[in-house]
């Protein structure tokens, strides 16, 4: 990014947003057409044709030209959707190019950080010029609806940084959801963890008298899941689905005869993690089926022998993450952390630098294990080993152990999930490309639609920055931390209640004192 003193004032009744003419989008562009509309009133949130008054005695038309190479307008943003862009502001102009629809929305995010306002309450924007792309392809965010019941109103405003139904999410709220994300260039990844975490699944049926994970051991279990997995490639189009496979406990198996006898049959022994093993090896295959990518947490990748399907890794485990991611990608996975970005842990506001200091790439590798599906590592303390192990066996992962923010603590926490580096583990330039990125984790143990959005924000745009900006030009919390502020602050003025960073306020919190 290049940037001059040199500033041009800003009309909102003389600005505009168009199509340039060598551009595969034009007007009918569902996902443009709408982010024009959406970004003229975040870039002139107070203009009215009837009220505002233009300060310029002789003001200026600006437009924005945006050029699209390739078309998309109708599809999805997927794992190899280009989000690369070129912005370029000068008088009375700016031209954004991109390869897809996904990197002009991009460009159009960045557009309306550049605008601003003087003390007058004029707009003004700077001539820039921006070479913009993504050091990862996978920046998530995990949002936990099993514990407590998220209205879709939050999970809509959270998209956007915007009817209770029985508690339940029919499929027009889900296709409600995508459609919304859609058009702000996010994917939707859904979670059905199985074969524990399983309690609220036997609500809808008649009970039965057992407790505990699925039975791996009859057919109907299989039945059912393939019917379900079915089901969720009609309704989410993602080419991902994100399985679980985390914290299984085994007591209630050791106590079934018929379950011991499967495993004697098979020559699992006593060994309860083959028999985990075997389902997720079963319900991998049936997503691979479905033409689908497995994601499934580190517990997975810990005992899982050698799957003859590739899958994400995401490491959520704390501690030695780096030492996990280390595991994984050695392995040859690709990696997601979450372990240092989980917002729903109470740690101090201060310690945001927690995660704007997450190094995700610090590690090294070994030796090479051949396993095939991504992996997602959430296993924090030691999530550089598994990196290094699920990479080597060829796998690419996705790593959150490290970002669950749920994990909050008093002080600037963010600092935390800054300074996690996705590919800091040991391993090889080969096994470190396996790491297609990263996802924050926001657990609901503790959380609801009442703590969501400011417990989210800004914390979540430590790892954010991690995700997206060059390693080298982001290593210095201290420097983040005055871009980070500006952001929530953009935040607050677009309706989003992000919690301070530290000390401090906002300009337009001021207005009209």
């Amino acid at each position: 990014m290049q940037q001059t003193a040199d500033r041009f004032p800003l009309s909102p009744r003389l600005f505009s947003f168009n199509y340039g003419r060598d551009s595969s989008a034009q007007t009918g562009c569902s996902v443009l057409d709408a982010a024009f509309k959406r970004y003229f009133s975040i870039l002139f949130p107070e203009f009215t044709k009837d009220e505002f008054f233009d300060a310029w005695s002789e003001p200026k038309s600006f437009v924005v030209t945006v050029s699209v190479k390739s078309r998309g307008c109708d599809g999805y943003p997927d794992e190899d959707s280009d989000e690369s862009y070129n912005l370029g502001v000068g008088d009375g102009q700016a031209v954004l190019r991109s390869v897809s629809v996904w990197g002009a929305l991009r460009g159009l995010e960045s557009l309306s950080q550049l605008v601003y306002q003087d003390d007058y309450g004029s707009y003004f924007i700077n001539k820039t010029e921006i070479v913009d792309f993504p050091r990862f392809a996978y920046r998530g965010l995990l949002l936990d609806s099993s514990r407590h019941y998220l209205p879709l109103h939050a999970i809509l405003k959270t998209l956007g940084a915007f009817h209770p139904f029985t508690h339940i999410y029919t499929q027009s709220d889900v296709k409600r959801v995508i459609e919304h994300a859609r058009m702000r260039g996010i994917r939707v990844v859904p979670e059905f963890d199985s074969p524990g975490h399983t309690q609220s699944w036997g609500r809808g049926s008649v009970p039965s008298g057992t407790f505990g994970p699925l039975d791996p051991t009859v057919d109907s279990t299989y039945q059912f899941m393939e019917r379900l997995l079915k089901e969720v490639k009609i309704v989410f189009p993602d080419s991902y689905l994100h399985l679980g496979g985390d914290e299984v406990s085994f007591s209630c198996w050791q106590s079934n005869p018929n379950v011991r006898k499967f495993m004697e049959k098979m020559g699992f022994g006593k060994d309860f993690t083959k028999l985990e093993s075997f389902y997720m090896e079963s319900i991998m295959n049936l997503t691979a089926a479905l033409n689908r990518t497995s994601i499934v947490w580190q517990d997975v990748f810990d005992y899982h022998e050698r799957p003859r399907s590739r899958y994400v890794v995401e490491v959520w485990k704390q501690g030695c993450y780096l030492c996990e991611m280390r595991r994984v990608t050695k392995a040859g996975l690709k990696v997601v952390l979450a372990a240092p970005f989980y917002l729903d842990l109470p740690i101090p506001t201060h310690s945001w630098a927690r995660y704007y200091n997450v190094r995700p790439l610090a590690f090294l590798g070994d030796d090479l294990i051949p396993l095939h599906t991504v992996l997602e590592i959430w296993k924090s303390e030691h999530y550089q080993t598994e990196l290094s192990k699920m990479t080597k066996a060829g796998h690419r992962v996705l790593l959150s152990a490290p970002w669950y923010i749920n994990h909050i603590s008093y002080g600037q926490d963010w600092r935390n999930s800054y300074a996690v580096q996705p590919q800091n583990f040991s391993g090889t330039e080969e096994q470190k490309k396996l790491v297609i990125g990263g996802e924050v984790a926001m657990w609901g143990e503790y959380v609801d639609a009442t703590n969501l959005t400011p417990r989210l924000w800004p914390r979540a745009c430590a790892a954010a920055e991690r995700l997206w900006s060059n390693e080298q030009l982001t290593l210095n919390a201290d420097l983040a931390f005055p871009r980070l502020k500006e952001f929530r602050c953009e935040l607050l003025r677009r309706g989003i209640q992000a919690e301070p960073l530290f000390v401090g306020h906002c300009k337009h919190e001021y207005d009209g004192l």
